[in-house]
């Protein structure tokens, strides 16, 4: 496992739990200064209990990144896609590189806060120019945070995702993008003889929203290892836990949601949200899914440089 955190002096003022939120520099008012992410990240990858975990922001064949620009705070998550094992391709190079390309873009100011699409398609075209061919396929979310308009601009492609909750409940989360039952949107490299027969979405097809935040909402951005483990009710169960907006508190809460989707994917009998989705597809599934997961952990507070 491991932790992240976004960079920078955040005064978080919110108090969790549908109670007041406070802005110190406007008499109580909240709202009147620049927002940005207190952010905590943990996760397995599928193999741990076989003891293979990678080194770096990666758990399997995921990939995650933080990073902090003086214009935004920006994260992402990213799945590779496992089916290039059977090739002899570790899907992990792909969506580890896409996500570290994405990373450097933001430090570099190479993006528009309001564009989390431009960040994932210019870190798309940097892979095909890669002078040494990188194979692979990934699903990929961004989440920006625009520091002075207090707009989270999102870009979701594949069944990776996002939610935002407040006050205890959901008001805003990703949409699934599925050609069909198991088979997500998702960016792919193939050598050439494959091409036009390997399964490739445009960065252009991610779903895109843009929405106002306020101090203490929470966003929970994860891999479908996640979602397709845990349905939202057990998410806003642990998330609820969640008494203060300090990093402990994010990253111990991160961590338990984390743990708890890694469990119930080894449960034979458990009816988990991928096996209820395989049943409405017309297969005799039960159990969890056993998979990569990766959660990110974050919320709304003040910033001060």
């Amino acid at each position: 496992m491991f932790s992240v955190l976004s960079y920078g002096r955040l005064v978080a003022r919110a108090v969790l739990g549908g109670l007041s939120q406070t802005d110190p520099r406007a008499g109580g008012g909240g709202g009147g200064g620049d927002y940005g992410l207190v952010t905590a990240g943990c996760g397995f990858g599928k193999d741990f209990r076989k003891g293979l975990l990678k080194k770096g922001a990666c758990y399997g064949d995921d990939a995650c990144f933080v990073a902090r620009h003086r214009t935004a705070d920006v994260l992402g998550v990213a799945d590779g896609v496992g089916g290039w094992r059977d090739y002899g391709v570790d899907p992990s190079q792909f969506s580890g590189t896409l996500m570290r390309t994405c990373e450097r873009l933001v430090k570099e100011g190479r993006f528009v806060p309001s564009n989390p699409i431009g960040i994932l398609t210019t870190s798309y075209c940097e892979l095909l120019q890669n002078k040494v061919p990188l194979l692979g396929s990934s699903t990929a979310c961004i989440v920006v945070l625009d520091r002075t308009s207090h707009r989270l601009h999102t870009a979701n492609l594949g069944d990776s995702g996002f939610l935002v909750v407040r006050g205890g409940e959901v008001v805003h989360r990703s949409d699934e993008q599925q050609h069909y039952f198991n088979t997500p949107f998702q960016l792919s490299i193939a050598p050439p003889e494959a091409e036009g027969v390997v399964l490739s979405d445009s960065p252009d097809a991610a779903d895109s929203t843009s929405f106002d935040v306020q101090l203490g909402d929470i966003i929970l951005t994860a891999t479908d290892g996640l979602f397709d483990n845990m349905p939202d009710y057990m998410i806003l169960q642990e998330l609820k836990k969640l008494k203060n907006s300090n990093y402990e508190s994010i990253q111990q809460t991160a961590r338990s949601i984390a743990e708890q989707a890694h469990e119930l994917a080894y449960d034979p009998n458990y009816m988990s949200p991928f096996a209820q989705f395989a049943c409405d597809n017309g297969l005799n599934v039960r159990g969890g899914k056993p998979d990569d997961i990766t959660v990110l952990l974050s919320i709304v507070a003040e910033y001060t440089d």
